[in-house]
């Protein structure tokens, strides 16, 4: 089991400096991830400050040595694969290996989406990710790629140097159970970020739902891909209890859960109280 801690891009967490001071203080006190959400708006009318994902976990990487980090999740729909290619290429290197990379359709529709004249149609958004997803590999493979779909096209591009990580970046998609397609999906790369129709938005499924879940995903994955398969969750608060955190772990690595990502946001508690639940360490 690994243990990580999600936080995000906006309010008291919404700086560069903020996030790589944490992203400090959970490695020096045993995390294994450091992870932060990808949101340009998160609602329509919400005030608060905001920082790029991907500037924040560029100081977090200078600010680390040993933490995986990643954000959880990008939404590649609203970007272009080949950016998403340069960036998340260069912070592979930068992080010396350290990246995983989220990746979903983006959540809300309305505020992430529509706002700034982009599809916030389901379908649409599932094709672009898909679509995504290929470009994405592709370019990483630093030989000449072409690729012709119906939202993305490239023609001839070659993009050097190739990922650190081989044979590429962890890739992990988010996905909504029971809802199969998402876990369809996420069966073809290396793990899912998952959440439960039947939970909180920021509540952990039951270990027996995961049960369940994680069954339905190893069942259609590709068995003669040796590459390892994660499963994380988030949500969840520990800390107060040691022993029944414990208990809590036990009960969900049985089930087949591979990372406990602590979520940590002003909507829980107030800041300082989440920093100390992340300076009080991995369950």
């Amino acid at each position: 089991m690994h243990f990580g801690v999600s936080m995000p891009n906006f309010a008291e967490y919404g700086d560069p400096q903020t996030f790589a001071e944490l992203a400090r203080e959970a490695e020096a006190v045993g995390w294994d991830g450091v992870f932060i959400w990808d949101h340009l708006a998160f609602q329509k009318g919400f005030r608060a400050p905001f920082c790029d994902p991907w500037v924040a976990l560029t100081a977090a990487a200078m600010a680390t040595e040993r933490v995986k980090l990643g954000p959880l999740v990008t939404p590649l729909p609203r970007r272009r694969p080949w950016v998403l290619a340069r960036q998340s290429v260069s912070l592979d290197h930068l992080s010396r290996g350290r990246l995983i990379l989220g990746l979903g359709l983006g959540d809300p529709a309305d505020a992430e989406f529509e706002a700034f004249g982009e599809e916030g149609d389901a379908r649409l958004r599932a094709e672009k990710l898909d679509e995504g997803l290929e470009v994405l590999t592709g370019l990483w493979s630093g030989e000449q790629f072409s690729y012709a779909g119906r939202h993305f096209q490239v023609h001839e591009a070659l993009f050097q140097p190739t990922p650190l990580q081989q044979p590429r970046i962890p890739i992990w998609l988010a996905g909504v159970w029971p809802r199969k397609a998402p876990m369809r999906r996420a069966a073809r790369w290396d793990g899912i970020s998952a959440y439960s129709l039947n939970a909180g938005w920021d509540e952990m499924m039951p270990a027996a739902e995961l049960r369940e879940m994680v069954a339905y995903i190893q069942h259609r994955r590709d068995t003669t891909v040796a590459q390892p398969f994660d499963v994380a969750l988030g949500g969840f608060s520990t800390g107060a209890d040691r022993a029944r955190d414990a208990e809590l772990v036990a009960e969900y690595a049985d089930a087949g859960l591979t990372w406990w990502i602590e979520s940590l946001h002003g909507f829980r508690a107030p800041f300082e109280e989440m920093r100390a639940r992340l300076r009080l360490g991995p369950p």
